[in-house]
């Protein structure tokens, strides 16, 4: 993977069960806005990420990917973990932080080759 030096790529996994008739990708819509200050921003975004959620399981999956120069890393994971506990439309049943999977090492790839705000 070609890095930005101190950048890497982490992944923030939680399961979450979501309210009746809540919209899944408001969960996403969230976590970017906490991370970029709203969920549609022009320019590039201080952390690079990617929100997916699979609603196929209960509780579903819900992940972020991110990149982040390794001495804010915990400062995402954070922001992330707080609204995911925090907002409203869900209810949050597990969270971790997990390596990158072999399916997302692409997607990690460009978000670390991509354009950063710093």
């Amino acid at each position: 993977m070609r890095r930005v030096i101190g950048a890497g790529a982490y992944v923030v996994e939680a399961r979450l069960i979501l309210d009746e008739g809540h919209d899944p990708a408001a969960v996403g819509g969230a976590v970017t806005t906490e991370l970029c200050g709203h969920w549609e921003h022009a320019g590039p975004c201080r952390w690079p990420h990617n929100n997916a959620i699979d609603t196929s399981e209960t509780p579903a999956v819900f992940r972020t990917v991110f990149v982040a120069d390794e001495s804010e890393a915990d400062e995402v994971r954070t922001r992330i973990e707080t609204v995911l506990h925090a907002a409203p439309g869900w209810q949050l049943s597990s969270v971790s932080s997990r390596s990158v999977a072999g399916s997302e090492r692409d997607l990690a790839e460009r978000l670390v080759a991509g354009p950063r705000l710093r």
